[in-house]
């Protein structure tokens, strides 16, 4: 028997949030590289989300949120809580419509991202990186402003506008067999399960996570929503598990998950650094990264990949730092 969930959010709430966006966000531009296809022996097609002025997906469900807020719930502003992405999206948002936006992110978020939410006049509460700590400091600040809590991914205005990505892919390309997406708490996932369930039916949804915080993929086989407090990994955007709503979404729809290393995740960042010519974030390179570990999956497939960010601290690329580290180490060795 499966489990009923309230507050699900259909296709036609979905074409709605993308009438409510469309003049905030961008309807960003879709790349290939000879290169990738050779190199995987599939048409791999890439949605640049990390064009989006906050530099991420995540603008699409958080302006869908408050731009469908009324006048009386909009008085008192929003709050959230998010290691980086969903909050700077939030902030911009809030700043295009005129209101407060508070946020709590980990001390540990890239300092990039805490810059992107503080120009965009969001207001930062630092917490301790874990869920656990996350929540209930959010819970404190949201008593305290009394704004509208727009939950990263498990709220069904969110999930309806990261739909929309899924909707503009599909136009801009002559269809696919699959389209993969990073999968942490899993709005980007269930927004492009809610679209292509209904618009393109025969399109399976691959999940791709890393090992390192695999519990989306160990839920998947399990059947039941397994939760990591506290995992770490260098894809600092997929840190969070799974919700009831996402839940609903990857376990009805999504055909397969698939999990990278950190090393290989680095490796296929700097991939698409070099052959799509993009900034990306690490969280967004993990889906190539398991087309390059999993090649017969793959193999002959036209694939949508969906680049979900681009906000990098670039003097701590992880590169680098995995290079210092070696260094590092080689030094200590010869003592």
């Amino acid at each position: 028997m499966k489990d009923i969930v309230d507050n699900i959010p259909t296709y036609q709430d979905m074409l709605e949030a993308h009438e409510r966006i469309k003049p905030i966000i961008r309807r960003t531009p879709v790349r290939t590289s000879d290169y990738l296809n050779e190199l995987t022996g599939a048409s791999l097609f890439f949605k640049c989300e990390n064009f989006q002025e906050p530099g991420a997906f995540k603008v699409r469900g958080a302006t869908n949120a408050v731009f469908g807020l009324n006048e009386d719930q909009a008085r008192l502003g929003v709050a959230t809580h998010s290691s980086g992405n969903h909050a700077s999206c939030l902030s911009y948002a809030a700043m295009r419509r005129g209101i407060p936006c508070n946020v709590v992110m980990p001390h540990t978020a890239p300092q990039a991202k805490k810059d992107t939410v503080r120009r965009y006049n969001g207001i930062i509460t630092e917490c301790e990186p874990s869920t656990t700590s996350r929540e209930a400091t959010f819970a404190e600040v949201q008593a305290k402003t009394g704004g509208d809590f727009v939950h990263p991914y498990n709220d069904p205005r969110v999930i309806a506008g990261q739909g929309t990505c899924s909707k503009e892919f599909m136009e801009q390309t002559d269809g696919m067999d699959m389209v993969i997406a990073p999968i942490g708490g899993g709005g980007m996932v269930s927004g492009t399960c809610l679209t292509l369930s209904t618009l393109a039916p025969e399109t399976q949804i691959i999940a791709a996570e890393p090992e390192q915080a695999d519990d989306a993929y160990r839920s998947f086989k399990a059947g039941y929503i397994i939760a990591d407090d506290a995992p770490k990994t260098i894809a600092d955007g997929l840190l969070v598990p799974l919700k009831e709503r996402t839940w609903h979404f990857v376990s009805n729809h999504v055909s397969d998950i698939f999990t990278a290393t950190d090393a290989e995740i680095i490796d296929a960042m700097k991939l698409t650094w070099k052959h799509l010519r993009i900034v990306m974030e690490p969280s967004s390179a993990v889906p190539l990264a398991v087309v390059l570990k999993n090649p017969d999956a793959f193999r002959g497939k036209r694939v949508g990949i969906i680049i979900t960010g681009g906000n990098v601290d670039l003097d701590k690329l992880p590169w680098i730092a995995a290079a210092e580290h070696n260094t590092s180490k080689t030094k200590g060795f010869h003592r």
